[in-house]
């Protein structure tokens, strides 16, 4: 016997939560459209083409005789590692499976049952998804021409309006996914100062392992100047640990107390930590992923540039470009790049559906890309060559 939704008591807001679709499976396209796995090339989910690090292989191989055990909920080598590395007490800092963890606790700490939760236009879809989770209101605040954050109206957007309450969460993303805008670290500084203190301000730096150097910051300076900050990072990217799913977060005691008594228990798997521990301390590894990732940008862009191919400067490992300018050129070439045994995301679900977002791989994988982005948009020969 089988019943449907109806027959249970379920609130509306989870009722009306749009399942999250990640980037396709490699095996997925294989079967759909009859191809080799071994030659089709992802750029779907912002993966790191270099893979996970030797270091963090050694570091699992040497923890895999303690699976039998649960995991150190505490995190506390990890905690150890990330307390040196950013001079904050283990205190401060809240282990998640993957960022997005770290993103979704918050929510259900400060804005659950009623809360409001502010965050931009374009900004990750995680954001509205965590709001409607834990049945908090979102305002969605209009972005820039440039689709980047505007701190501005996002500020009047946390003070309310007529008999609306303060926000009690805003997410700011710095990079931002997925259109790779970048907000210059002095103007977050001067929001931080603004946004009332009972609103916590959730920044997302999942990317900022890719910035320039002239464009890094530590925020974590930040973290002990505004006790209504968090600080959410990823192993993900940079890392090379996506399929691991960990992340973690930088606040005050106050906050980081409040989250750790709604996290799920044991949510961090002993290889992921020990897998972590290992990454943090490889910085040839970072180093290369970050000469990797500025090396494929510049391959991308100057040959969207030849093409006239319009994009938006990312300081993320992607580049959203426009696919063309009717409303179904995302879908369209996205289907033709599939068929050619390439993988990119879509972003209509961002209300964005002329473009697409391409992950930064390989030299040989953007290559790939070009060629088949080539014939997908029905570029001409002699200017796809040039």
């Amino acid at each position: 016997m089988t019943r449907d939704a109806d027959a249970f008591h379920i609130p509306d807001h989870i009722r009306s939560i749009p399942p999250y679709v990640g980037g396709k499976p490699i095996e997925e396209v294989a079967r759909e459209f009859g191809l080799d796995p071994a030659r089709i090339v992802k750029l779907a989910s912002n993966e790191n083409p270099l893979g996970i690090p030797e270091s963090a292989k050694k570091a699992m191989a040497a923890a895999v005789g303690e699976l039998g055990r649960y995991p150190d909920d505490f995190g506390f080598d990890l905690k150890q590692a990330l307390s040196q590395r950013f001079g904050v007490d283990t205190s401060w800092i809240t282990l998640g499976a993957g960022s997005s963890d770290i993103l979704y606790t918050a929510a259900l700490a400060f804005a659950g049952n009623g809360g409001r939760i502010v965050h931009s236009q374009y900004g990750f879809v995680v954001y509205g998804l965590a709001a409607q989770k834990v049945g908090a209101h979102a305002t969605v605040v209009p972005a820039t021409p440039g689709l980047g954050h505007d701190l501005d109206a996002m500020l009047r957007a946390i003070e309310g309006g007529p008999g609306e309450a303060t926000a009690s969460v805003v997410y700011v993303a710095n990079p931002s996914n997925p259109t790779g805008t970048f907000v210059e670290p002095a103007a977050i500084e001067a929001f931080l100062a603004r946004v009332p203190p009972e609103t916590v301000v959730v920044l997302d730096e999942a990317y900022t392992d890719y910035l320039d150097p002239e464009h890094r910051f530590d925020a974590a300076i930040w973290v002990r100047r505004f006790p209504n900050l968090l600080m959410s990072r990823t192993f993900s990217k940079a890392f090379g640990l996506a399929g691991l799913r960990i992340g973690f977060g930088i606040a005050q005691p106050v906050l980081t107390d409040l989250m750790n008594r709604v996290r799920a228990a044991f949510n961090v798997n002993a290889l992921a930590q020990a897998a972590a521990c290992a990454a943090l301390a490889d910085q040839n590894f970072l180093d290369e992923s970050y000469r990797l990732n500025r090396a494929g940008y510049r391959q991308l862009t100057n040959a969207f540039d030849k093409r006239g191919i319009e994009y938006i400067p990312s300081s993320g490992n992607f580049v959203l470009f426009r696919a063309g300018h009717d409303d179904d050129a995302g879908a369209r070439v996205n289907l033709a790049l599939l068929k050619r045994g390439v993988i990119v995301r879509p972003v209509a679900n961002y209300g964005l559906p002329q473009w697409l977002r391409v992950s930064i791989g390989t030299e040989a994988e953007n290559a790939a890309f070009l060629a088949a982005l080539s014939e997908a948009m029905n570029v001409p020969a002699a200017r796809a060559a040039a």
